[in-house]
């Protein structure tokens, strides 16, 4: 190293010391960017992730409520009255 960096041999050792401490200073800085990138990443997959369950979860919930409702359709009204309705509502349009 060359002792230009100062104005006298002394003060080389101060400018050394000052250097090395910004160094480290920057590389803590750029450290901590990083590392805000990482956590930021993974709080955005992390919302990702549980948009996905979240979707997945809704899907599976129409279909067991779709599958809930056919078989109450299919067990709660038997098809004979089904036919004694449809018949007494045909005959009270025709006594109309």
């Amino acid at each position: 190293m060359g002792s230009s960096a100062g104005a006298g041999s002394g003060e080389f050792h101060v400018y050394r010391h000052l250097r090395r401490k910004e160094y480290s200073r920057q590389k803590f800085i750029q450290q901590m960017s990083e590392q805000e990138q990482k956590d930021e990443a993974y709080h955005q997959k992390l919302k990702e992730n549980e948009k996905k369950a979240q979707e997945i979860a809704a899907k599976k919930r129409a279909k067991r409520q779709k599958k809930k409702q056919k078989k109450k359709m299919k067990s709660g009204q038997p098809q004979s009255d089904d036919k004694k309705s449809q018949s007494e509502d045909e005959s009270d349009d025709s006594d109309k």
